[in-house]
Parts: structure tokens; sequence; C-alpha cells
């Protein structure tokens, strides 16, 4: 919106040009973001306390959790608003990958969002069913995935790249849709299963999040991209903005998540930052990539595939509890330390994932 502000200025006053540039704009939504976050936090926690809107916490867990039990959750919902103003003040609203990321954001958060209403108000301890869930999210992905595949205009819209190889590049055609329709359903629930500990899953959205906003600068600037080897993805330049509003909001909430938390995510949140990262990805051509930095979310879900093939096959768990957060603490690790440790990891990924921009 203020672009279209600094261009009307621009014609009277020579500075308002500045406003054009992607990078200074990515600057001013990181940080208008982060503003939102800081003072709203405060009051919706104040808020979601006089609702009563509590986590509810499982009694076959880590004993520790207990203590956790009435910390209130669903603050999804201020990281949300932070990345939708943020985004619509500094972003071109021209462009079409704003609003589809914007779209399948909130979409995702609606979902979270009736799951949390449904167990911390209406007292459905499982909240929206599986089935159901899975629907909504397969409806929102694959309308993305049919839009971003119909409305493309290069052939590298829609090709597979590989990290390290130049010239190894697969033509996906209609496979195209199935693949993004996994990626962003498997990303949103991935990030969903990782948010188990204070301050767990927001701090890795937010590497990965600035990660692709890189990506997102290269492939949508046509001399960066040649020299990268990378697919040109005319407008994709724009979503570092986007990303930007997603790194000063997770900081944001990440003031009040920070051990001991004073508020929890909810579904609302994980659901749709990790849906946000995953058509992030999915539009910058760098869905391989984006499977190596997501690490952290990748082995929480696969810790808990393991367990439950396992006890269903042998009638043995192969974790203490799963995810495998939970079995690290249960082994004896310190919350903080399994928290620090599992960024530690996502950061080592994140930069290594990064450097495939010129290993190639």
């Amino acid at each position: 919106m203020l672009v279209w502000l600094g261009e009307w200025l621009a014609r009277y006053f020579h500075f308002f040009h500045v406003f054009q540039y992607i990078t200074l704009r990515a600057i001013l939504s990181t940080l208008t973001s982060l503003l939102i976050a800081l003072l709203v936090g405060p009051l919706l926690i104040r808020h979601l306390q006089k609702l009563h809107f509590g986590q509810v916490v499982r009694d076959d867990g880590p004993q520790s959790h207990l203590a956790k039990a009435g910390t209130p959750t669903m603050g999804g919902v201020l990281i949300l608003v932070a990345i939708a103003i943020s985004t619509i003040f500094w972003g071109d609203l021209s462009n079409r990958y704003i609003w589809l990321v914007l779209i399948v954001t909130m979409g995702f958060g609606a979902i979270g969002l009736q799951d949390d209403y449904l167990k911390l108000v209406l007292k459905h301890s499982r909240g929206l069913s599986a089935r159901r869930k899975l629907f909504y999210q397969s409806l929102l992905a694959l309308s993305a995935a049919l839009y971003l595949f119909t409305s493309a205009k290069l052939p590298g819209e829609t090709t597979l790249i590989f990290p390290f190889f130049k010239n190894v590049l697969l033509p996906l055609g209609p496979f195209f849709i199935i693949l993004t329709y996994f990626v962003i359903v498997g990303s949103s629930n991935a990030v969903n299963l990782t948010d188990g500990l204070d301050g767990l899953a927001i701090m890795p959205v937010v590497m990965v999040a600035g990660a692709l906003g890189v990506f997102a600068y290269a492939a949508g600037n046509i001399f960066h991209a040649t020299y990268l080897a990378i697919p040109y993805i005319p407008g994709a330049g724009e979503l570092v903005v986007y990303c930007g509003a997603i790194v000063g909001a997770g900081l944001g909430f990440l003031w009040f998540n920070a051990y001991p938390a004073q508020v929890f995510m909810g579904d609302v949140g994980a659901l749709a930052l990790g849906a946000a990262l995953g058509i992030v990805a999915v539009i910058v051509r760098q869905e391989i990539i984006f499977f190596f930095m997501s690490g952290i979310f990748v082995l929480e879900t696969i810790s808990v595939i393991l367990q439950v093939a396992s006890f269903k096959l042998t009638g043995r768990r192969i974790f203490r509890m799963a995810p495998i957060h939970h079995h690290f603490e249960l082994k004896g690790w310190p919350e903080p330390r399994v928290v620090v440790r599992f960024w530690i990891i996502t950061f080592i990924l994140v930069l290594c994932g990064l450097a495939t921009l010129k290993l190639r």
C-alpha cells in the first residue's frame, strides 16, 4: 500500500524513490511486524487470560509440562496480524504472489483457529477431526497449486531444480500440483508437530523464512538468477517483504514465547506458518533445499511416523515419547537445552542451504 503512496510522493519529492527498493521495504516490513508484535503482545496475552484460553497439558508427558497448564494459547493470532499488516503496508499489492501467500497463510490460520476454538472454548478434547482438518488443508493447498500451475508463464516456474547441479532440471508438468500439495500440507503439519516446547518452533521458522527471503530476492532478479543458475521467477522478489514480515513477527512473538513461555502460538500459528514457508519455497523453486533447511521439522515428523508404525506393527515404541523433542526431555535434558540445540542445528542447516546458491 505504501509503495503506491511512495510512487505518488516521488513525483514531488525525490527522496521517496527509496521506497521502490525491495531491500529497504523488506527491512521496514521486518521492523514493522516486530513492533506490532511487541506492542500488541501484552494486550493479547491479558485478553486471552481473561477469556481463560489456557493450554491443556497431557498428563502422560514430561512432568515439567504440568506447570504450563493454563498458559494462554492461540497467540498465533498475534503473528498473523503482524504479518498481514506489515505485508500490506510495505508490499506491492499489484504482485500476485503477495496475495497468494497471504491467502494461503490466513486460510491455514483459520483452520488452526477453528481447531483451537473447539479445544479451548467448546472443550472438545480432540478439536477438529483429523479428516476434516486434512480436507480443509487439501482444499487450500490444491487451489494454490492449481493457480500457480495454470498461471505459470515460464518453464522454470514449474521445473524442479536440484542443488549442486546447474543443468539438472526436471520439468514437472502436472506433477507440479502434486508436489506443491505435499510441500504445503506437509510443512504445515510438520511445524505444528514441532510446536511443543517454549520457543522450539518459532525460531526455526524465523531462520528458514529469512533464508527463503534470500532465495526469493535472487529468483526475482534476472541478473542474480542467471549468475546463480537458478530459475528466474518474475515477481518473486517481492516475497522478500513477506519473509521479512514473518521474521519480525516471529521474533516479536518469541519475546513472549521464550522459556518460560507467557503464551503459546497454538494451531492457529503453527499451521499457518508451516504453510507460509511451504508456499514460498514452491514459488521460488527451492523445495529440495527447503526440505533440507527444515531438517528439525522433518525430524519431528519422521519421529512421529516411526513411533506410530513401530507400535502398530510390533507393539513397541522406538522413542520414549514422540515427537522426538519429548524423547530428549524424558532422557533428562532440560527444556531450554533441547530448544537451543535444535535452534543450533537449524542454523547450521540454513547456512548449508544458503551455500548451495553458489555451489553449483
